[in-house]
């Protein structure tokens, strides 16, 4: 516990993303009665920060938050990329109420394009539940072998 009120925590974040420390990212809800309505989740603009403030600066293999910081890392460099390219696309996370998840979603031109991130190469699956909802989608799993790809180019999977 923090031990501040809801107000408080909610200028704190404020003021870090007015300062360029975080960002949010919105869940992605278009079917209230399967999918969370109001969730966010908040990623660091530089994941060094990150591990500062968790005191963690251990090599990746002796770290127990590899999946959490491989997911900042992309997400970030992606809005980044994004950003630089021009490319204005909205962007969330998906998850339904049976805490099914995507890691990220574009939206850009009425698609959207669906990515889940795995550090190794694992057998990573969209849920059933987002392809039935959103038929109308790209997917993709970006791994150590795909990523800079993914955070190089800000067409990557949007043909």
């Amino acid at each position: 516990m923090v031990g501040a009120d809801k107000e408080t925590v909610e200028r704190y974040i404020l003021l870090l993303e007015k300062a360029f420390v975080i960002f949010r990212l919105n869940a992605l809800s278009r079917n209230m009665r399967k999918e969370i309505i109001r969730g966010k989740k908040i990623y660091f603009w530089d994941n060094g920060i990150r591990n500062s403030l968790i005191k963690n600066f251990n090599p990746i293999n002796l770290r127990n938050d590899v999946g959490a910081l491989w997911e900042n890392f992309l997400i970030s460099e992606r809005l980044k990329a994004n950003h630089y390219g021009g490319k204005y696309v909205n962007y969330y996370f998906w998850r339904s109420l049976a805490q099914q998840e995507v890691d990220y979603v574009e939206e850009m031109n009425g698609k959207m394009y669906a990515f889940e991130f795995k550090w190794k190469k694992e057998n990573a699956k969209i849920p059933l539940m987002f392809t039935s909802l959103y038929p109308n989608n790209n997917t993709s799993f970006i791994n150590k072998s795909n990523y800079v790809e993914f955070i190089s180019s800000s067409e990557y999977n949007l043909s």
